[in-house]
């Protein structure tokens, strides 16, 4: 029996943005074959020219996450399927200052002005240790308003506070 990879993450609202110098960002736009509620989430990204389909199950700090390159043909033939269930942002890969990895997502068009920051851990106990920054806002993770799939169809939650502003 083998063990499924987990995607163990923290995400946060963003208070202020960071200066984002040495970062490196990546149009992506994202679209969903599962819809909210399903019991699993299965995606089409595509990130710069490179695409991918995700499928993720479960929910909160640690879930299933399996992913494969797709051709750019595959997407295409799979992003009509994902009407009415899209996300456009910008995403600016960094360092913080303990060497971890930030992710840190611009929503684009009726997303907008969302700002959403992701920070991924080797282990739980990691992740549950992890103090963020002074410029991450409201923790999110689990919050199933934040995540992706919901938000593509569901728009920004009314409770975004200051990343709307």
């Amino acid at each position: 029996m083998t063990t499924a990879p987990l995607e163990i993450e923290r995400r946060f609202l963003v208070a202020r943005l960071p200066d984002l110098e040495g970062a490196v960002p990546a149009a992506i736009r994202q679209g969903y074959l599962s819809w909210p509620g399903d019991r699993v989430e299965l995606r089409l990204r595509r990130s710069g020219d490179a695409c991918f389909l995700t499928l993720k199950s479960g929910s909160g700090l640690a879930r299933e996450e399996r992913e494969a390159a797709i051709d750019q043909a595959a997407f295409e033939t799979f992003w009509p399927a994902t009407e009415g269930r899209r996300i456009e942002k910008t995403r600016w890969t960094g360092w913080l200052a303990e060497g971890r990895v930030f992710e840190l997502d611009l929503f684009e068009g009726a997303h907008a002005p969302l700002r959403i920051v992701e920070v991924e851990f080797e282990s739980v106990a990691a992740a549950e240790a992890f103090a963020p920054p002074d410029w991450f806002g409201a923790e999110v993770t689990g919050n199933p308003a934040y995540s992706n799939r919901v938000m593509s169809v569901e728009g920004v939650p009314s409770d975004a506070g200051p990343t709307r502003t």
